[in-house]
């Protein structure tokens, strides 16, 4: 996904800005062309028209929370000045529940939040992913719970139950999430992270439950029937086996398939919209010099059959790993994390694979649905 944007005075400006530093143009995100766009208003109230140089500039309304504090920048797309449309975008209207916002923290928080949603939620419309608010589709809608655990009750678990993703907005507290990132020997720990591998499972029953991908999802990353419970209780009492990163992506995939899946799927967008940016800024992975020897034909899942979207996977899976060794070089040289601390082995390709296929096949189910209980904190 592209996210280098230009305004129209020149200057560069980014996904997340709400006005340009160079001349001061009020913008706002389009996610129906996943464009940044340098608005003007025009003659009707709260009606803005895109800047750019074309005979009918596209029309939008602001999204109402740009002035809360989830600061929201997107846009909510108009056909005619007075059509009828939602005072919420797209993104903001998947929200369900925020917290206390009375509460300083809370409204810092959420706010941090919201930021990482709508980075998740462009990258998976950018991908042609269904995405529909819970209030708009009742069956198969999203919707995200943002919650703070009060006194004396039972703490928030951030995990996924039939459509609707719980977070705990303490994630969103830099020292908390280190604390708990460290006491579960994490390397990698963020809202953006979380957020990923929650929507992990809401695909899962949207994309692979009761269709024909059930099948190749359970001879790549196993039957899904194991009790789950059992398995989380194992891993969190055993922690995981110790030859876990020769066949999953983190020590925590390896519990339960439903695990596996959704952190694979996690990584999988990790690595999509990060190789999007870089190639939005001209950074290519396949222009590193670094001698590294590439995945091949033999890491995909046994299945391919020869698709054409194979060649097109690897050669994005090693721009990946030719990208990464050079930023991690780059985060040492900093004194900083390895930007991306994790070792890809040729089984958790297979998986990534799979993912891709399915993605990229997007054959969303229209059978029943399955409930389960909320995963727990992502690790």
């Amino acid at each position: 996904m592209n996210r280098s944007f230009t305004c129209v005075c020149g200057q560069p400006i980014f996904f997340r800005n709400s006005v340009c530093l160079g001349c001061q143009a009020p913008l706002g995100y389009d996610a129906v062309r996943g464009k940044l766009v340098p608005l003007a208003p025009t003659d009707t109230p709260d009606v803005w028209r895109s800047q750019e140089s074309v005979d009918e500039p596209p029309l939008y309304r602001r999204c109402t929370n740009l002035s809360s504090p989830a600061t929201c920048n997107w846009l909510v797309p108009l056909q005619t000045p007075d059509e009828f449309a939602p005072d919420l975008c797209q993104c903001c209207r998947l929200t369900r529940t925020v917290p206390d916002l009375s509460v300083p923290e809370h409204a810092t928080w959420w706010g941090r939040i919201e930021l990482a949603k709508r980075r998740l939620a462009s990258s998976l419309l950018a991908l042609r992913l269904p995405l529909v608010p819970r209030s708009e589709d009742a069956e198969k809608g999203l919707a995200f719970d943002i919650l703070t655990s009060l006194p004396g009750a039972a703490p928030v678990i951030t995990g996924h139950a039939s459509g609707v993703i719980t977070l705990d907005a303490c994630e969103a507290d830099d020292a908390t999430r280190e604390l708990r990132r460290t006491s579960l020997r994490e390397p990698y720990r963020t809202l953006l992270g979380h957020l990923r591998h929650e929507t992990g499972h809401y695909y899962w029953e949207r994309l692979v439950d009761g269709t024909p991908w059930h099948e190749p999802f359970r001879a790549v990353f196993g039957d899904e029937r194991a009790d789950y419970g059992q398995a989380l209780q194992n891993h969190y009492l055993n922690g995981a086996p110790p030859d876990w990163s020769s066949r999953h992506v983190t020590a925590y995939a390896s519990c339960h398939p439903w695990e596996d899946w959704a952190e694979t799927w996690a990584h999988y967008l990790h690595m999509r919209d990060t190789l999007g940016t870089a190639r939005g800024f001209g950074i290519r992975g396949d222009r590193v010099e670094l001698a590294c020897e590439p995945f091949g034909p033999s890491a995909l899942s046994e299945s391919s059959n020869g698709e054409v979207t194979d060649a097109r996977f690897l050669q994005w899976l090693n721009h990946w790993l030719n990208l990464t060794v050079v930023l991690n070089e780059m985060s040492r040289s900093m004194g900083v994390p390895d930007f991306y601390p994790f070792v890809l082995s040729q089984p958790a390709v297979r998986k990534l694979h799979l993912v891709h296929r399915i993605i990229s096949h997007k054959t969303p189910r229209s059978a029943r649905r399955r409930t389960r209980p909320p995963a727990p904190t992502q690790s």
